[in-house]
């Protein structure tokens, strides 16, 4: 078996308008350095749409209905000053969680070790009820609760290393005793949530902040002494990473001074602790990165890793 790529035919269509840091370029980027002849070995597939039922796991059928029922004919409409709807919207926006839903089916039933979800809009921003931060439907919440209600693995772990917090994820599974939820994240920056003492109503919550300059020895740190042995303690039926690459030394929306070396290092703990503890059955999607090169680089590492580890 192999790591499954699962991509989108839509995801360049979301157009976020001139200067917009989230921009249809970044997946081009991603993309391309995935076309590398290293990567021939990798499953892939385009992702097929995901159903409003599907959407509506992590979010009220009224809010996905509202977000779809958003999408302009022409032009632009703005859910807040940060995030965009283009016409082109609709179709990326249920293919990024039809990806999930794809990538789970196929690490559930084992026709890949682990899979990494190349698309966008990214996701864990988008609170149950509200879409905010580049963030229109939370794609990983979607595949962690496809995992759940298709699947039967109750107990479900998301791990997220994007530089900005999750708060969206976190907010979702919140009041959930069998979900994990755990971000290293630059504190303070948008969207301001993530302290330490926000644990969760289950003390399923881990939170690392980070001070604004941290370098990857702070974030390895974080991950060694907070981050997994609290994973290994809640003994999950599949793991989840929100792989977000705006920690990079080069990002322009962040102050932390991560390499890929530190993408790496972090993909092959989970890789190693995802065999350990259910069957290596592990799904990552590509959240934050807004610098092309340092996005690029960064997801390479990533899934050199997943596909070293398959």
């Amino acid at each position: 078996m192999t790591t499954l790529l699962v991509t989108s035919n839509h995801a360049a269509e979301h157009d976020t308008g001139p200067g917009h840091p989230e921009s249809p370029d970044r997946i081009r980027a991603v993309m391309k350095a995935l076309a590398q002849d290293s990567f021939k070995g990798l499953a892939r597939m385009t992702a097929p749409d995901a159903t409003v039922e599907q959407m509506a796991r992590a979010h009220p059928r009224a809010f996905v209905d509202a977000i779809l029922a958003a999408v302009p004919g022409r032009g632009f409409a703005r859910v807040d000053p940060d995030t965009v709807l283009s016409p082109g919207s609709g179709n990326a926006i249920v293919e990024a969680a039809g990806a999930l839903v794809a990538a789970v089916d196929a690490v559930a039933n084992g026709e890949a070790d682990n899979a990494f979800c190349a698309v966008r809009p990214p996701g864990h921003h988008a609170e149950s009820n509200r879409a905010m931060g580049f963030c229109l439907i939370n794609n990983v919440a979607v595949g962690a609760l496809h995992a759940r209600a298709a699947h039967g693995h109750k107990r479900i772990a998301i791990v997220d290393f994007d530089v900005h917090h999750g708060n969206g994820t976190q907010e979702i599974f919140w009041n959930d005793a069998d979900a994990f939820y755990a971000s290293t994240h630059e504190f303070p920056n948008y969207p301001g949530t993530g302290r330490r003492s926000e644990r969760g109503a289950h003390n399923n919550v881990v939170n690392v902040p980070l001070n604004p300059g941290s370098a990857g020895d702070v974030f390895r740190a974080g991950m060694t002494e907070d981050i997994l042995p609290a994973l290994i303690a809640f003994k999950p039926d599949f793991i989840f990473v929100s792989a977000g690459f705006d920690a990079h030394k080069d990002d322009p929306l962040a102050n932390l001074n991560w390499t890929e070396n530190d993408f790496a290092w972090a993909t092959n703990e989970l890789a190693k602790a995802a065999k350990i503890l259910c069957g290596g059955r592990l799904v990552s999607v590509l959240e934050g990165g807004y610098n092309l090169d340092a996005l690029a680089a960064s997801a390479v590492a990533h899934v050199d890793v997943l596909h070293s580890a398959a």
